[in-house]
């Protein structure tokens, strides 16, 4: 069976809409991309501010680095070129549960300002909120349990970000979090506390 082409593909327009479903869970629902060093906190905030907004009714998913990496992406690797791809599926992913009323975190190195303007493209600009954690390198490769930093500087892992590959810091994030001296309680507020004020979730 040949596959689809673009002629064969039509655009179905549900009668279920964004808007019903956001009305039906009581709140709205955005991205909120969190980007960063391995190690500078973007997972674990990510989660704990997750259970902070379910224990409020608050419908949300996170996808995080590791996990998509064992399914939906488990046939990348980690070259520029794969890493684009990797967050390209994310950001396709995200758009739809933004469409399904559920607000979703994206903890992602996402090194270049390019990867992340595509994901701010694909989600819709007014849709996604661009988060730095902002903590050093020093105290991220402190931080290091699974030893990944000593690997990467004696060259058993490849391009790996701030060893041997660049990070691009946000130029202009929504929000910058110095996840290395503010601890995660006062991180996860802020970012709850800019959700209210933006109309995302109820104050």
């Amino acid at each position: 069976m040949p596959y689809m082409n673009e002629k064969n593909i039509v655009y179905h327009h549900a009668t279920v809409t964004r808007a019903r479903r956001e009305r039906l869970n009581g709140h709205k629902s955005v991205v909120v991309w969190f980007t960063g060093f391995s190690g500078s906190g973007k997972s674990t905030l990510a989660h704990r501010i997750e259970e902070e907004l379910h224990q409020k009714e608050v419908r949300t998913f996170v996808f995080d680095g590791d996990n998509v990496r064992h399914g939906l992406c488990a046939d990348l690797g980690f070259s520029a070129a794969d890493r684009t791809e990797n967050i390209r599926r994310i950001a396709e992913m995200c758009k739809l549960f933004v469409e399904g009323g559920i607000t979703s975190f994206g903890a992602f190195i996402s090194p270049y300002r390019e990867q992340r303007k595509l994901v701010r493209d694909i989600v819709g600009a007014s849709d996604f909120i661009e988060i730095f954690c902002d903590c050093s390198l020093e105290l991220c490769e402190l931080r290091d349990k699974k030893g990944i930093y000593k690997r990467a500087r004696t060259g058993e892992i490849g391009e790996f970000t701030g060893i041997s590959s660049p990070y691009e810091r946000p130029e202009n994030p929504d929000l910058i979090l110095d996840t290395g001296n503010i601890s995660l309680e006062e991180c996860a507020t802020s970012v709850i506390s800019l959700l209210a004020d933006r109309g995302i979730i109820k104050g």
